[in-house]
Parts: structure tokens; C-alpha cells; sequence
């Protein structure tokens, strides 16, 4: 008789790490590969992270931190939005986690109750709705569009019938848009007025190509607002993210996290310490993307991919190809045997459209990005 296996296990997989996986076996089989899918810096922690953290290995225990993190690194944060944005933050609502994936476990687990009805403006990153799926948690997908930059509205939000939440990201994740100030005051003061918690995914705050990104932190203390070590400072790897908790959920987020996590992991943090000092490397960082970005924008077209989202932040084009293919993971696998460039299919971020759309990162080396759209311009010809 075979064991049960609980159904909340039973989730999409991220699609994105089959193709890493796929990409892997290429370049096992003797064959090169330009990484154009996976979400991440192509550039190591900064010099001084580095440095900090082969100190704290040579001189500190490593043991456990407190469940919200070390109080030091939660200062040099409330430093950070107090410099950054002119937001006074209480260090009591800051909470470090086990990267940003471990803020929105918290999060949800924290803000919702089984059964509860949480938008997803649609394209939007898959593990919100997985996450929030596993925690017994209705995901309601609103298909954004292009003309409001994919990303939710209050009209669209009306129209999906009662709420308990919503998460909004800007930068975002697939598309690389952004709301602004007066955007993200509106879908604030409707998620107030409509007693619908928000939660805002900050990680791409740093990496934006004109008007700096605005937080929903700005708007009041009723946003559970998350944000991540690994993209603007370029710390993937060491899984070390944070978020900014509403004064009533502090004592439910710490509890959770004693219970879950312990704590964030104790290395990372000590190394985080000195990411604040590295900025002048880290805008390095975003020079590069920057230049990746413009080189990409004018070259994609020249391949028929000329229906782009705006990159205003981030690392990523998100590009309509309905004129090319109508199954846009088979057209990414061809893409992948046939010029060995790796890149996502929209299915990951839009279940009901995603067949006709990509994802381009341009996180990676500028050769590399030169180099791939001159292989898919030859390709499309």
C-alpha cells in the first residue's frame, strides 16, 4: 500500500531551473552555452563582502543569530532606506530571512489564512503563486497589460472579486517595468480603503535605468515590503534577504521564523555588514546591465523580436513573439540546440499567455550579450 504524499507538494516546477538544467546538459556534451535565462548576477559578492566574510570565518563562532537577524545589520538597513529614500524605519520591524524566498514564506504565513483570495498581476514571477499555492492560499491571476506596463491597477483589481492581498513588484520580474510614485500611492490607498494587505517585492530596487524605484514604504507602515542581498548586491548565492514588517505582524513574522528558519544564515549576515561600503563597485555592476540592456534593445529587433516590454529596471526584456511561435517553450528549445543561447519561455510567468512570449536576462557579460544577439540575428535571417 503506498504512502500518502500531500497534495501541496504537487506545485508547477520553476520552469527557468529546468532550462538551466537543459543548458547544463549542453554544456556537459561538449557544446557552449550563452546564458540568457537564469536571474542572477553573473558578477561575485563585492571585495569587501568577500573580505568581511573570510574575517568572520577567522574569528567568530558562526553560531546561531536571533530569529530577526544580527541587530547590527538590521541598523546599517534602517541606515539604508534613511539615506536611500528618506524613510525612517524602526529596526524593530525589520526582519532578516533566508533570502527573499524565505521572506515571502514568512510573509504569506503570516498575512493570510488558508483560503484566502491573493492577485497576481500576470506576467509576474512564478513562486508567488507556488508559494502561496503550497500555503493553501487561492492565487487569483489578473492578465496585466502592456499599456499599464503589466502591472495591476485598481481597476483590474476590482474587477477580481474580493481580496485579502496582493503583490506587486517594480521593478518586476519578467517584465523589467516599474510603477511610479503616483502609480503605486493609488494602488496603496486602494488596498487601504479595501482592507487588502500588499505586499511589495522590492529585490530589483538599485538596478534601474532612469527614475530611481519608488518603495510602498513611502505610503505608510501597512505594507509588508521584501527585499534581497542578491541582485543589487550581488550576493545570489549566500540566500540572505530581508523585509519590512507592519508594527501588528512583528511579533508573528519572528515567532514563524524562530520556528521555520532559527535564523538567517549567520556568515552571510557578517559579510553582509560590508556591502554598504561597496556601492561605487556595485553601480560598476549596474553601468554593466545598463550597457547590456541598450545593446539588447537595439539589436533584438534586428531578429524579429520587436515587441518589448520596457526595461525600466532590472535585468530583464520580456518580449511578445505571438508573430513567431505559439509555443514559446518548444521555440526556446530550438533556440538553445540550435545557437546555444539559453532563455526563458514565458509559460514560468503567465500560465494563460505565457505561450507566446521570453524572457531575456541581460545580467551576464557584455561579450556574451554581443555575442547572442549576433548568433540570433544570423538564426532569424
Amino acid at each position: 500500500m503506498a504512502l500518502k504524499v500531500a497534495g501541496r507538494g504537487r506545485i508547477p516546477p520553476f520552469i527557468v531551473m529546468d532550462v538551466v538544467r537543459a543548458a547544463e546538459a549542453r554544456a556537459a556534451a561538449g557544446h557552449d552555452v550563452l546564458h540568457m535565462e537564469i536571474g542572477q548576477p553573473s558578477t561575485p559578492a563585492p571585495r569587501g563582502v568577500l573580505a568581511a566574510a573570510q574575517a568572520a570565518l577567522a574569528s567568530d563562532v558562526l553560531g546561531y543569530t536571533g530569529a530577526l537577524g544580527l541587530e547590527a545589520l538590521r541598523a546599517r538597513l534602517a541606515d539604508w532606506y534613511r539615506l536611500r529614500y528618506g524613510i525612517a524605519v524602526p529596526v524593530e520591524r525589520i526582519a532578516l530571512t533566508p533570502g527573499s524566498s524565505g521572506a515571502f514564506v514568512l510573509a504569506f504565513l503570516a498575512a493570510f489564512e488558508p483560503g484566502d483570495r491573493v492577485a497576481l498581476a500576470t506576467p509576474c514571477y512564478p513562486a508567488y503563486r507556488n508559494i502561496l499555492t503550497a500555503l493553501g492560499i487561492e492565487t487569483v491571476l489578473v492578465p496585466a497589460e502592456a499599456e499599464h506596463g503589466f502591472q495591476p491597477t485598481p481597476a483590474l483589481l476590482e474587477r477580481a472579486g474580493p481580496l485579502d492581498g496582493v503583490v506587486v513588484a517594480s521593478p518586476a520580474n519578467p517584465t523589467g517595468t516599474m510603477l511610479g510614485a503616483d502609480d503605486l500611492a493609488r494602488l496603496h490607498g486602494w488596498c487601504r480603503a479595501a482592507g487588502v494587505r500588499l505586499v511589495s517585492d522590492e529585490i530589483y530596487h538599485g538596478i534601474t535605468y532612469g527614475p530611481a524605484a519608488v518603495s510602498a514604504l513611502g505610503f505608510g507602515d501597512d505594507a509588508i515590503v521584501v527585499n534581497s542581498f542578491s541582485k543589487y548586491f550581488s550576493m545570489t548565492g549566500w540566500r540572505l534577504g530581508w523585509m519590512i514588517v507592519p508594527p501588528d505582524m512583528v511579533r508573528a513574522v519572528e515567532c514563524l521564523a524562530q520556528n521555520l528558519f532559527i535564523s538567517p544564515p549567520t556568515l552571510s549576515q557578517h559579510a553582509a555588514m560590508a556591502a554598504f561600503d561597496c556601492v561605487p563597485e556595485l553601480e560598476e555592476n549596474v553601468a554593466r546591465y545598463a550597457r547590456n540592456r541598450a545593446l539588447l534593445l537595439a539589436e533584438l529587433p534586428k531578429a524579429g523580436f520587436d515587441r518589448l516590454a520596457p526595461a525600466d529596471g532590472a535585468f530583464y526584456i520580456y518580449a511578445d513573439v505571438a508573430h513567431l511561435t505559439n509555443d514559446s517553450s518548444a521555440f526556446s528549445r530550438r533556440m538553445l540546440e540550435e545557437v546555444g543561447v539559453a532563455v526563458t519561455p514565458g509559460v514560468d510567468f503567465d500560465p494563460e499567455r505565457g505561450s507566446r512570449s521570453l524572457r531575456f536576462s541581460f545580467a551576464g557579460a557584455t561579450e556574451s550579450m554581443a555575442e547572442a544577439a549576433r548568433r540570433l540575428v544570423a538564426w532569424r535571417k
